[in-house]
């Protein structure tokens, strides 16, 4: 089987993020791989263990956010990594997909792994962009993938703590939630050996097309408020503390 994994870079959440401007001040921001991410690579790995086949990374960013993330990928298993672009303008998903069709068409993968969101966007759209523009079916909120002789058996999650199981068939794109194991730990040695391989490529591509895209006007810090109101005393006189906040309010 010949997957591709799709991998971006998201700010630590364990960073002091702060704003400048139109965006998060990055000149001394870290970034690390996106979670989903994570788990999708994971599960890419799984499936080559138990079928056999090649695992391919790509990322997006620039060289200074990605080249770790790609070569721990290569430590962990998989057989290549790609770079793609230098210095990509792409905020939204729906320019990620963009560059990731472009690098992907014509490849010939029967799987399409990626997270089924990232931290930074929270869209959750990429999964299915990707799927549209390569002609592929796909499945988002996955949580399991097994093989299942020519296709592959997949849950899905829904609102609620629902799952439902699906047959599907290759080649597919699917946005993974959950690896059926957590992402495995590599050693930093092996990482420093991928990192004087030759498995990571840094692929020229084209700035998305603007057309369509977001455009961030602003950003800011949440208002702070004066807090909530913590209404005591039995039901009864609650209930009734609730009518005169909402009859104030106009509401009733």
């Amino acid at each position: 089987m010949k997957i591709a994994v799709l991998m971006r870079a998201v700010p630590d959440p364990v960073e002091e993020l702060e704003i400048d401007g139109e965006d998060l001040d990055r000149d001394f921001l870290g970034f690390v791989l996106n979670e989903f991410d994570d788990h999708a690579l994971e599960e890419a790995l799984l499936l080559k263990e138990e079928v056999g086949g090649s695992v391919a990374a790509y990322a997006l960013g620039n060289a200074d956010e990605v080249e770790q993330m790609l070569h721990t990928a290569i430590a962990k298993g998989a057989d290549s990594a790609n770079l793609l672009g230098e210095d990509i303008d792409a905020v939204d998903a729906r320019s990620h997909a963009g560059v990731f069709v472009d690098a992907l068409s014509g490849e010939g993968y029967d799987l399409v792994l990626s997270g089924v969101q990232a931290s930074d966007e929270l869209e959750g759209q990429v999964t299915m962009l990707v799927a549209a523009g390569l002609g592929m079916p796909h499945m988002s909120v996955v949580v399991s993938v097994t093989p299942d002789g020519d296709s592959l058996s997949v849950t899905k999650e829904y609102w609620g703590g629902i799952t439902a199981d699906y047959r599907v068939n290759l080649p597919a794109v699917l946005g993974v939630q959950t690896a059926r194991e957590a992402p495995r730990y590599v050693a930093v040695a092996r990482i420093r050996q991928a990192q004087e391989s030759d498995a990571l490529e840094s692929v020229d591509m084209a700035q998305p097309d603007p057309t369509g895209r977001i455009h961030i006007t602003e950003m800011r810090l949440p208002e702070v408020g004066e807090g909530a109101e913590m209404i005591g005393g039995d039901e009864a006189a609650a209930a009734e503390k609730v009518h005169e906040i909402l009859s104030a309010a106009g509401v009733v």
